[in-house]
C-alpha cells in the first residue's frame, strides 16, 4: 500500500522554499522526489513511515520496496537516454541534488539545535508530586508547565488517565525563571529522566508530541523514549523576533501496526479531532475568559489560585501576573477575536465549537474513542478543562450540551482508567 504523507504536503513545501530563499538558493525540484526515513520499519508501519516525498505541489506516493532501505536519495522522474543532452541533465540534476540535501540538512540542523544547544537543566523543586500506585512505567517524569495554559491541562489529563507519576514544575509565565535552561521557552516540556532504556533524560517538546510519545511508548513499553522522540522533528522558522516551531507527525501514533486495537478509520478521526483542538477549539478560549476587564480579573485570581501561586512565587511576583496579565490578555482577546474572524459575541463562537464536538461524538457513544475516551477526547477536555473555574466554563454548560461528556471524562481521568 502507498505510503501516506504524514504532514501538509502544501506546508512542508513551503517550510522548505522559504528555508531555501533564506539561504539564497534557487532550485527547480519539480522532477525530483525526495525521501526521508526516520523511523526504524520494525517499530511502524509501511502507512505510518516518515516519509515525505516529492517536494512539488502534487502528491507522489509510488515508491520501490529498495526505498525501505534507503534514508536519504533521489529520483527523476523520467528516463533519460545516455545522450549528451542527457549528460548535460544529469549534471544539472546532481548539482541540484547536492544543493538541496544541504539546504534541507541547513533547514533540519535549524530544527534540532534546540535540543543540542539545551545547558543541563539544573534542580528545581517540585510544586507538587502526583504519585499512582498502580504506576509500573518506571519512568521518572518532571512536567514543566503552567496550570491553565489549556495545552499543560491536555498533557496532564492524559498524564492522570493513564495512571503516570510524575512531578510538577509551576514556570512563572512573566519571569520563565524556571525554564533558563532551555532555549524552547514554551510550556508543557515533560522531562524524562534517564534510565536503563534511556541513557540521558529527554526532553519531550509540544503537547501533542508529549501525548503521541506516551501514547506509541503504552503500545510498545520495549521502544526507548529517545528512539520514540526522534520520529517527531522539529522544523523551526523565524517570524520575525519570534521563532515558529513546527513538530512534524505529532498526531500519530509510532508502534508494530500488528499490535493496534484500533481500525485506519478510528485513527484517521482521533488524528482530526486533534488537531481540530489544537488549531480550533483552544482560539475560542482567550476572547472569552477575558471578554471583560471583570472576567479577565477572575481568571486570573482562579488561575492564582488553582495554580498555588502564592506558594510557588513571591507576593511581588503573584501581583504582577495577576494584573499585568489580565490587562495584556483582555487586550489579546480582543486582538484574537480579529485574528480568528470569531462572532462580535464570542460566547457563540465558543458555543459553536462545544456543539460541533458533541454531534462528532454522537449519540451513540460515551466518547469519541467508545467506550473509552481516546486521545482526541483528552485533548478537548484538557483544553476546555484549562477555563473550568471562569464565567465562561460556566456559560458553556448552561448553553450547551457538553456538560454530561465533560462529566464522563473528569470521571475516567481522576479514577486513571486509562490502563
Amino acid at each position: 500500500m502507498a505510503a501516506p504523507l504524514l504532514m501538509s504536503e502544501k506546508t512542508l513545501l513551503l517550510t522548505v522554499v522559504n528555508s531555501i530563499r533564506r539561504r539564497h538558493f534557487s532550485i527547480n525540484l519539480v522532477n525530483y522526489k525526495l525521501n526521508i526515513s526516520r523511523c526504524q520499519s520494525r517499530f511502524i508501519s509501511t502507512q505510518n513511515q516518515l516519509w515525505v516525498h516529492r517536494l512539488n505541489a502534487s502528491s507522489f506516493y509510488g515508491r520501490s520496496r529498495s526505498d525501505h532501505h534507503d534514508q536519504l536519495h533521489y529520483n527523476q522522474d523520467r528516463h533519460y537516454g545516455h545522450s549528451e543532452k542527457s549528460s548535460k541533465i544529469g549534471i544539472v540534476a546532481v548539482a541540484a541534488a547536492t544543493v538541496t540535501c544541504f539546504g534541507l540538512f541547513k533547514l533540519f540542523w535549524d530544527g534540532f539545535k534546540i535540543f543540542a544547544q539545551e545547558s543541563e537543566r539544573p534542580y528545581c523543586k517540585p510544586s507538587r508530586q502526583v504519585v499512582i500506585p498502580t504506576d509500573t512505567s518506571g519512568l521518572k517524569l518532571t512536567l514543566y508547565q503552567y496550570q491553565t495554559c489549556p495545552f499543560c491541562c491536555k498533557v496532564r489529563a492524559a498524564l492522570d488517565y493513564f495512571g503516570f507519576s510524575y512531578d510538577v514544575i509551576e514556570v512563572n509565565s512573566v519571569t520563565k525563571k524556571q525554564l533558563k535552561w532551555s532555549d524552547y521557552q514554551k510550556v508543557p516540556v515533560l522531562v524524562v529522566g534517564a534510565n536503563a532504556e534511556n541513557k540521558q533524560e529527554v526532553r519531550l517538546k509540544d503537547s501533542s508530541v508529549i501525548i503521541s510519545v506516551l501514547e506509541s511508548y503504552r503500545q510498545d513499553p520495549k521502544a526507548s523514549i529517545t528512539q520514540l522522540n526522534s520520529y517527531y522533528p522539529c522544523l523551526t522558522e523565524n517570524e520575525g523576533r519570534k521563532i515558529k516551531y513546527n513538530f512534524l507527525n505529532k498526531y500519530f501514533i509510532m508502534f508494530p501496526i500488528t499490535q493496534d486495537s484500533k481500525t485506519q478509520e478510528e485513527r484517521i478521526e482521533e488524528r482530526q479531532w486533534r488537531q481540530w483542538a489544537d488549531d480550533h477549539l483552544v482560539h475560542m478560549l482567550s476572547p472569552n475568559a477575558y471578554r471583560t476587564v471583570g472576567e479577565a480579573l477572575q481568571a486570573f485570581n482562579y488561575f492564582s489560585e488553582v495554580g498555588e501561586w502564592e506558594q510557588n512565587f513571591t507576593t511581588l511576583e503573584r501581583y504582577v501576573v495577576i494584573y499585568v496579565g489580565a490587562s495584556v490578555m483582555y487586550v489579546m482577546g480582543k486582538i484574537l477575536k480579529q485574528k480568528y474572524k470569531l462572532n462580535d459575541d464570542v460566547r457563540i463562537s465558543l458555543y459553536e465549537a462545544c456543539n460541533e464536538w458533541v454531534k462528532a461524538v454522537g449519540k451513540s457513544r460515551l466518547f469519541m474513542g467508545g467506550d473509552k475516551p481516546n486521545l482526541a477526547d483528552l485533548s478537548v477536555f484538557g483544553i476546555l478543562s484549562s477555563i473550568e473555574g471562569c464565567i465562561a466554563f460556566q456559560d458553556v454548560l448552561q448553553n450547551t450540551k457538553i456538560g454530561p461528556w465533560y462529566r464522563r471524562m473528569k470521571e475516567a481521568i481522576q479514577n486513571h482508567q486509562g490502563p
